[in-house]
């Protein structure tokens, strides 16, 4: 177990990355304290945010000297300083490895894209060719996690894990691209599951930054 110091995570409401990480740490009663990044006015184009992640993209986490960025890292980090919702063996840790890069690449990168397009929408309208392609590919993860979860309470193990943070990270924002949970009852008994958790909250509620103020909205 790590000792009491205290977690920093830079992070703002909208994110669904940030969402995976701010997540963990509440439910596992880290001692963690928010920095919000104001990423709809420039935030992680910041240089001295960019001193921190090159990448400029949010979380950030800083820990006991340590910077650490992407939320898969993120996850693994924490699940071995706070001793919790990691593998239990290696079978477990390759699992937890194959959902998380999973999700990085199929699930939250097409659901994410889309509701940027959709929701907040920057630089007005986009092409509808995008936005149904991206639909697409955001119906057909979901209906891969939707086939997984039908006799699983849980990714991995019947626990959460990081993998499960991992992938639930943006699906708590359904209207905002798009998908009613009817349609896929595993996948929203299990985004249930894990919001019946002690401590559990609305990434709206739990990080700042929302709702936008005007000149960002």
């Amino acid at each position: 177990m790590t000792d009491r110091s205290t977690y920093r995570l830079h992070c703002f409401a909208q994110s669904g990355n940030s969402y995976k990480v701010a997540l963990m740490l509440e439910l596992a009663g880290a001692p963690w304290t928010l920095v919000w990044n104001d990423f709809f006015n420039g935030g992680t184009r910041d240089p001295a945010f960019k001193a921190l992640n090159a990448m400029a993209e949010a979380p950030v986490l800083e820990h006991e000297g340590k910077v650490l960025t992407q939320s898969g890292v993120i996850l693994d980090y924490l699940a071995g300083t706070l001793g919790r919702y990691g593998p239990a063996n290696d079978d477990e840790r390759r699992e937890i490895l194959r959902w998380t890069l999973w999700d990085n690449h199929k699930l939250t990168a097409n659901i994410a894209t889309l509701r940027w397009m959709v929701q907040f929408n920057p630089e007005g309208t986009f092409d509808p060719a995008v936005i149904a392609f991206l639909r697409s590919r955001a119906r057909g993860a979901l209906k891969t996690l939707e086939s997984h979860l039908a006799d699983r309470r849980y990714v991995v193990v019947d626990r959460l894990t990081i993998a499960d943070f991992s992938l639930v990270g943006y699906l708590y924002f359904p209207t905002e691209f798009g998908v009613d949970w009817k349609e896929y009852p595993a996948v929203g008994a299990w985004t249930a599951r894990i919001a019946a958790e002690p401590g559990w909250k609305h990434p709206y509620d739990l990080m700042p930054g929302h709702p936008l103020p005007s000149k960002a909205a």
